[in-house]
């Protein structure tokens, strides 16, 4: 693994009161352990090297002062519809790269379908060409999951899957 590699890693973002709040690349985290906005409360093994030391990249960080959260929204866009739907296509049930999903309008657009949480998949390719400007009932498909926006369950859930990687986050995670 390369040193650009190693601070791209998903590191956990616990609130004050140890609440995770966020997940953010191991070189942010570093960042905001060094500025003293965070403490490093899990090391992975992973360095990363400067002119002068190694350092141990943070696998989970706290934050020093309480950060009171809004409700968080998150924007419609691919990478958000992709990630709530787990890179996995809503009619064939396939993970598969980014690369090689679309994004569905359930409701075509041609039939007065809008962009929103709740008419957007992730499907394949093969899927969404067979599927073409029809509803899933109009092709014959059956969607896995009803859409629904991302939410804080999404997110926690989201972190609780990131955790499979690295066991140090799960007892942050309240399995």
């Amino acid at each position: 693994m390369t040193s650009l590699d190693r601070l791209h890693r998903p590191v956990l973002v616990l609130n004050a009161s140890y609440e995770p709040i966020n997940v953010c690349a191991a070189r942010r985290a570093i960042v905001l352990v060094l500025k003293g906005v965070a403490s490093a409360e899990e090391l992975s093994h992973a360095h990363v090297h400067s002119s002068r030391q190694a350092i141990r990249l943070p696998s989970v960080i706290r934050l020093l002062e309480y950060r009171r959260i809004p409700i968080q929204t998150r924007p419609l866009s691919r990478k958000n519809i992709l990630l709530r739907d787990r890179y996995t296509c809503q009619y064939c049930l396939r993970t598969l790269p980014s690369s090689e999903l679309t994004l569905d309008h359930v409701i075509p657009r041609s039939r007065s379908g809008e962009s929103t949480w709740e008419n957007l998949v992730a499907c394949c390719l093969s899927c969404n060409n067979r599927k073409g400007s029809r509803t899933p009932e109009d092709a014959g498909m059956k969607l896995a999951r009803t859409p629904r926006p991302f939410s804080l369950h999404t997110s926690r859930h989201l972190m609780r899957m990131l955790a499979r990687g690295d066991d140090k986050w799960r007892k942050y995670l309240f399995y």
